[in-house]
């Protein structure tokens, strides 16, 4: 993977100043092997160099009461997703000029978000689907530590529990599948 060139490239926000709630959500699969990885670096999932220049926010994080009435006033970002592993790799492997970086992602996105006011919210809701749902649910943990302990801190995973059971063709599909992201990893 080629790493997300920086964090504001990598971050929409709805609002410059991110204080009082936040909420933050994205997905995208994962690579677990060097042929998928090396495929994903040259697509949106990989590399910031090819994502979007603007997502919009819908469902839980729309702006609008009618789409969103629980979350439409909160201060809302995405965190776009190009690791392969849930916001977890930190290794890379040179002979397939793969980078991956997605703790590092993480870990300087909250950093940035808390200098720009987050660190003042008074509730925050770390959510996720599918692979940013297992993103959620790992670092859930690590985003309450980032806030004092009266700020209201909870995370959602949206379709983000993958379980290791035999599936239709008798086979453990997800066992290998996250048994080649972590070895990767």
């Amino acid at each position: 993977m080629e790493p997300c060139r920086g964090i504001i490239g990598t971050v929409d926000m709805d609002q410059e100043q991110i204080a009082g709630s936040f909420n933050w959500r994205s997905g995208g699969g994962w690579c677990n092997n060097i042929r998928t990885c090396v495929y994903r670096k040259k697509t949106r999932r990989g590399s910031s160099t090819y994502m979007e220049k603007q997502i919009p926010f819908t469902g839980i994080l729309s702006e609008k009461a009618e789409e969103n009435p629980d979350f439409f006033n909160w201060n809302r970002v995405k965190l776009r997703y190009c690791d392969g592993a849930s916001f977890t790799g930190d290794s890379e492997n040179k002979g397939a000029q793969l980078k991956f970086r997605g703790q590092r992602i993480w870990l300087a996105a909250m950093e940035d978000l808390m200098s720009k006011g987050m660190r003042y919210a008074n509730q925050a809701l770390l959510s996720g689907c599918s692979a940013g749902g297992l993103a959620a649910i790992l670092h859930c943990d690590e985003f309450r530590g980032l806030f004092p302990r009266t700020t209201r801190v909870k995370c959602l995973s949206d379709a983000g529990l993958f379980l290791d059971a035999v599936d239709v063709s008798g086979g453990r599909t997800i066992r290998s599948l996250y048994s080649g992201v972590v070895g990767l990893q």
